[in-house]
Order: structure tokens, then C-alpha cells, then sequence
């Protein structure tokens, strides 16, 4: 099973000492940054419920997330936008069958409301390896 959220970043690069200085004051570039997705029924399995809204990542929080997990100042990080899930067949099946398991906190009448309501149309089945 495998699967990872991908996200592009926008960070924002500044000299950290005054001694230090850049051609302009700051740089700018965009990474693609992928996160692992934890298996699904285990911790951190909804990242995507508490994070997620159709396919969209709020802003302050996600930067607060893309920060972290680069370990670097917040406020390096210029924006964040979730792209999608990638995963593989087994995976998605096991995501389903855990949402299906418990669909009440999910306020949803089907698992296929679930997928749409939080991850849009932001899913894409790879091959396994």
C-alpha cells in the first residue's frame, strides 16, 4: 500500500544574518513537497478530513504545516496549495473501506461524498511498485 499528498510551496529565501546579503533582498521558489499518507484506520490517517476542504488547503494553516515540515520560519513560506492524492489501488480500497466502517463523523451519506467533499476531484491512482 502506499500513498502521499502532494503539495506545491511557495517559499520565500532571505539572508538569516545580517553579514549575508542576496542579489535582490529576497528569492522566491516553488517545490513540489509530498507527505507520506499514514495507512488508513492508523494515526494520522484523517490528515486529509482535518486538513482538506474539496481539494483545497486553507492558508494560514497550511503554511503553518509546509513550515514545519520543512523546518523553516513561517514566514518563509509564501503559499501552499494541495494538489492531490496519490496512491495506489490497495490504498484507495482500504481508504474506502475505513471511511465506509465509521461514515457518521464525516457527515456524509456515502464514502464517494467523503472522497468529493474533501479531496475534490484530487485523487490519482498510480501503479503499485
Amino acid at each position: 500500500m502506499d500513498a502521499r499528498y502532494v503539495f506545491r510551496v511557495r517559499v520565500r529565501i532571505e539572508p538569516a544574518r545580517a553579514a549575508v546579503s542576496l542579489e535582490s533582498d529576497s528569492a522566491e521558489t516553488t517545490v513540489t513537497l509530498y507527505r507520506d499518507a499514514p495507512e488508513p484506520g492508523t494515526e494520522g490517517w484523517l490528515f486529509f478530513r482535518n486538513t482538506l476542504w474539496r481539494g483545497a488547503v486553507g492558508d494560514d494553516y497550511a503554511r503553518r504545516l509546509a513550515a514545519e515540515w520543512l523546518g523553516v520560519p513561517e514566514r518563509t513560506v509564501e503559499a501552499v496549495d494541495f494538489r492531490e492524492l496519490q496512491t495506489d489501488e490497495e490504498y484507495l480500497d482500504a481508504l474506502r473501506a475505513e471511511i465506509a466502517a465509521d461514515l457518521e463523523p464525516f457527515k456524509a451519506d456515502d464514502v464517494d461524498e467523503v472522497l468529493s467533499k474533501y479531496l475534490g476531484s484530487s485523487i490519482r491512482v498510480t501503479e503499485s511498485d
